[in-house]
């Protein structure tokens, strides 16, 4: 196993609701090796989400420490989580979160821009992005004008602008149906195999579960089983890769 892009230690949050407090991670640890794909698995509130989001610096611990890519994240403010966030975390979620006014590419230009990256430079990662994830041709389209499995594809190449050390993904294929869905999943494969990305992808459903290289099942906000998935024959991801490419 490779130096750790994600170590979360002892890590407890707890919530507070009109009926009790709702205690979402107690006590949870995870280790995600550099070039790792970590698929973690588990019921509606069992804490998956809220442990993603840790990660990502959009909420805090009560108690416990996390580090990102070497970065320790215990007792940053506000400004300098979203400072980690520019440099080392890419973010995809469920429902895309484009930027309806933009055309494709400018949703792609946009985060490196903000963080500093020169506007040239930026063009021609996005340029390149799309070419990676099947996109060439619709730089200059509307959002609005592509399915599902494009926008989601899109969503990706907007996290991976600023070569992110770690791709989260929140229930990636939540809103895409069964071939859109398969289609990101072959990405994901295609990326994390050709590319060596790390990737934690959050699920509560096996199939999806199953396109990682290790599974992590949480429940009740404990991490309660760790080990490795079946790799995926060959022929099953050249097949998602070429979906994508082919839609």
């Amino acid at each position: 196993m490779g130096e750790a892009a994600v170590e979360v230690r002892g890590v407890y949050r707890t919530f507070e609701a009109e009926m009790a407090p709702v205690r979402a991670l107690r006590g949870t640890d995870l280790t995600v090796a550099a070039g790792e794909f970590v698929a973690v698995m588990g019921p509606s509130g069992c804490g998956k989400s809220t442990l993603l989001n840790i990660i990502a610096g959009l909420d805090v611990p009560d108690e416990g420490h996390v580090t990102v890519a070497g970065e320790s994240l215990d007792g940053r403010d506000a400004n300098d989580l979203a400072r980690m966030r520019r440099s080392h975390i890419g973010i995809v979620f469920q429902f895309f979160n484009l930027l309806e006014g933009m055309t494709v590419q400018e949703n792609i230009v946009m985060p490196a821009l903000i963080a500093g990256v020169k506007r040239r430079t930026a063009e021609t990662r996005a340029r390149d992005l799309l070419d990676l994830l099947g996109l060439p041709d619709k730089a200059r389209s509307a959002p609005a004008t592509l399915s599902g499995g494009q926008r989601q594809r899109l969503a990706i190449a907007r996290a991976l602008a600023n070569r992110p050390t770690v791709l989260l993904a929140d229930e990636p294929t939540g809103a895409l149906d069964s071939d859109g869905g398969e289609e990101i999943l072959g990405l994901f494969r295609h990326l994390h195999r050709d590319t060596a990305q790390t990737i934690v992808l959050i699920t509560h459903d096996q199939p999806v579960a199953d396109a990682a290289s290790r599974l992590v099942r949480m429940r009740d906000g404990r991490v309660i089983d760790d080990g490795m998935v079946p790799t995926v024959p060959p022929s099953t991801a050249a097949a998602g890769t070429t979906a994508m490419a082919s839609e």
